[in-house]
C-alpha cells in the first residue's frame, strides 16, 4: 500500500477518535512507538499522520510532552446583540458574553489617531485629509489572548470624547457614540476566513494550522452615516458565532 495512503489512514482513525469524543481535549495520544506497533507502519508514516492533524488544528505536539488533543473551549458570540445593550448594562457586549460563561475578561488598549488604510477609510467614507481615532484592543479570556478588535471612528465625530482617551470605556464605545448623537441603528457585517499573518499568530499565540475569522462591522447612524468600523480577528478554534434571524 502506498505510504501516502498509510499515513492518511492513520490520520483518519485518530481524527475520528477525536471527533467522536473517545479522545478528549487535553488527552495524550499514544507515543510514536505505540502507534507504530498498533498500525504496523514506519515511524515516518506516523509522523506524517500526526503532522496532518497538527495542520488541521486538532492536536499539539512538543518534544517533551508528546502529542495531545488540542484544548477547545469556544466562546459563544451573538453579534446581533451588540446594539441591543440594555440601558443599565455597565460593560461592553464581549465582556458580558465572557462573564456570562463564568470566565475572566481583560484587555490591552492602545488609542491612536491615524489615516486608516484605504479599505477602512472607504468604509468610513473619509475624505483625503480626514483622520480616524482607532482603539486597538487585544482581548483576553482566562488570561489567554483570544482575539483582537480594532475600532475606527471618524475623528470629526469623537474628538474630545472618551473614545479618544486611553482608558477602558466600561459601558462601551457604542454608548458614547449614542451620547454624541450618533446612535448606530444599522450595521453591515462581512465575515471571512484566512490563515493568520505572522504578527497575528505571534500576538494571539496561535498553534500551527489555526485559521482565523475576520469580522468587519460597519455601523451607521440614523442619517446613514458610517460612524464606526470594527475589525476583529478571531482564532477559529476559540469562537462560535451565532446569528438569530426572526422572520416574523
Amino acid at each position: 500500500m502506498p505510504r501516502s495512503v498509510l499515513y492518511q489512514q492513520v490520520a483518519t482513525e485518530l481524527r475520528q477518535a477525536i471527533y467522536s469524543g473517545r479522545l478528549q481535549p487535553g488527552d495524550p495520544l499514544p507515543t510514536e512507538a505505540e502507534l507504530q506497533d498498533r498500525y504496523g507502519v514506519s515511524r515516518n508514516t506516523i509522523r506524517l499522520a500526526l503532522a496532518e492533524l497538527v495542520n488541521e488544528g486538532l492536536i499539539t505536539r512538543s518534544p517533551k510532552r508528546g502529542s495531545h488533543v488540542r484544548e477547545r473551549r469556544a466562546l459563544l458570540m451573538h453579534p446581533q446583540r451588540e446594539l441591543r445593550q440594555p440601558a443599565g448594562q455597565r460593560q461592553e457586549a464581549f465582556a458580558t458574553a465572557v462573564h456570562a460563561e463564568g470566565r475572566t475578561f481583560s484587555q490591552e488598549i492602545t488609542v491612536r489617531i491615524v489615516r486608516p488604510e484605504d479599505e477602512i477609510a472607504s468604509r468610513l467614507e473619509l475624505g483625503e485629509d480626514d483622520v480616524a481615532v482607532v482603539r486597538e484592543r487585544l482581548r483576553f479570556v482566562d488570561g489567554q489572548p483570544y482575539n483582537t478588535n480594532d475600532s475606527y471612528f471618524p475623528r470629526s465625530l469623537v474628538a474630545g470624547s472618551e473614545i479618544e482617551g486611553p482608558g477602558d470605556i466600561k459601558r462601551g464605545a457604542n454608548r458614547v457614540l449614542e451620547e454624541l448623537g450618533h446612535k448606530q441603528v444599522r450595521v453591515v457585517d462581512d465575515i471571512w476566513s484566512r490563515m493568520p499573518t505572522q504578527q497575528e499568530a505571534e500576538r494571539l499565540r496561535l498553534d500551527p494550522g489555526t485559521p482565523v475569522l475576520v469580522h468587519v462591522r460597519v455601523g451607521y447612524d440614523s442619517a446613514d452615516t458610517p460612524v464606526r468600523v470594527a475589525v476583529s480577528v478571531l482564532p477559529a478554534d476559540k469562537h462560535l458565532i451565532r446569528y438569530e434571524l426572526d422572520g416574523r
